[in-house]
């Protein structure tokens, strides 16, 4: 019931910024955290960077300085900006949350992904 949808996606040179976006709606009764995830061709799917509701942050060695993630608790909504992109960040990003339907029950759910392809 409840859906992820993810924006921002897009074309980008090396070197170049791009803003996702990923908002959640249905059934939530709270949100404890969302995140990104990507995922390149031939390889596994990758923690990009998390967010709790509180705020807390964790991030992939491969894009700290580089991305940060934020949250709007009030929108159940979350961000990834992603700053001196390269080559090797070409995947399918996809939005991930950790919600409670009910309490005190946990859950999670993910978007259908979104293409961001960085061009050398």
């Amino acid at each position: 019931q409840v859906q992820l949808v993810e924006s921002g996606g897009g074309l980008v040179q090396a070197g170049g910024s791009l803003r996702l976006s990923c908002a959640a709606s249905g059934s939530i009764f709270s949100i404890n955290a969302m995140g990104w995830y990507r995922q390149a061709p031939g390889k596994q799917r990758e923690l990009v960077a998390t967010i709790t509701s509180a705020g807390s942050t964790n991030y992939a060695d491969s894009v700290k300085g580089r991305f940060t993630i934020s949250i709007d608790n009030a929108k159940n909504t979350v961000h990834l900006q992603l700053n001196s992109l390269t080559p090797e960040d070409t995947a399918v990003y996809y939005c991930n949350a950790v919600y409670s339907p009910r309490q005190p029950f946990y859950t999670s759910v993910w978007g259908q992904g979104t293409q961001v392809t960085v061009s050398s």
